[in-house]
């Protein structure tokens, strides 16, 4: 009876624990401007590090306190979200961000609950450095990596279900990957060629437009040409007339031109 009495007990307090839910709340990519809100401690992890599964024990601790410590606390599993781990650039696991109104520092003390709790409760997380604006999670140049890290998860999947469901080889799911990119990347140049050309438009040249630039009739041709001689004959000879001009004047006011001009005395005034 004894037994039996411990085995119920047993199987009571496994239910109990199977049924408890966890205080661990789990961030999906869609869930990340949660954490611009309010106080975090977010956990980054992989199902298969070993490091992590040794921290769940205490992290799960740590979570019981966050409600007295008004702090949430969540973790986020790399393989599934890769937007989250592109945002926070995650290059080691386990690595664990603390987060206060859109302010990220990155913790880097011991891993154990009480050392989680005084980091939270002594606010140690004032003498960490922020992580700059520029790399930020919210900032254009993280969100750029997050949407990369989600591309290159759903080429994955793709590959997967190619190769997997499909039946595709490995090598001909090469050959449609880099046809598709080929592809998209022509269409992607002549868009930016289009807007390029809309919003700044280049300068052709173009020659001028003459009205004699046309083949003409051999009568009209000659006519031209004779009009031609007459201006150039008529410009020869206007241009003659100017040097006889500046010659004569010229010889008027030279000095002998001076000497040459009739005295007039009194003697000739008398004569007269």
């Amino acid at each position: 009876m004894a037994a039996a009495g411990r085995l119920c007990a047993l199987l009571c307090l496994a239910v109990a624990a199977l049924g408890k839910r966890s205080p661990v709340k789990v961030l999906s990519d869609g869930m990340w401007r949660e954490l611009l809100h309010g106080e975090w401690m977010v956990e980054f992890y992989a199902p298969w590090c070993p490091a992590c599964q040794n921290l769940q024990p205490e992290w799960e601790k740590f979570a019981e306190w966050g409600e007295d410590l008004e702090v949430n606390i969540a973790k986020v599993d790399v393989t599934e979200q890769p937007g989250l781990s592109g945002r926070f650039v995650i290059t080691a696991l386990p690595t664990i961000y603390h987060c206060k109104d859109g302010e990220f520092r990155r913790y880097q003390g011991a891993r154990t609950k009480s050392d989680f709790i005084n980091f939270i409760s002594d606010q140690e997380w004032k003498s960490i450095e922020p992580v700059s604006s520029w790399f930020g999670p919210s900032s254009f140049l993280m969100s750029s990596m997050s949407a990369l890290f989600q591309l290159s998860m759903w080429i994955r999947h793709c590959h997967n279900y190619l190769t997997e469901n499909v039946g595709i080889p490995v090598w001909g799911s090469y050959a449609v990957f880099a046809l598709a990119t080929l592809f998209s990347g022509l269409i992607l140049g002549l868009i930016m060629v289009f807007l390029a050309d809309c919003i700044c438009p280049s300068k052709r040249y173009r020659p001028p437009q003459y009205p004699h630039s046309r083949k003409l009739a051999p009568e009209s041709a000659q006519l031209l040409k004779k009009l031609d001689e007459e201006q150039e004959a008529d410009e020869e000879d206007i241009s003659d007339d100017e040097m006889e001009g500046k010659e004569v004047s010229n010889r008027n006011s030279s000095p002998n031109a001076v000497r040459q001009r009739p005295v007039i005395t009194a003697a000739t005034m008398d004569k007269s």
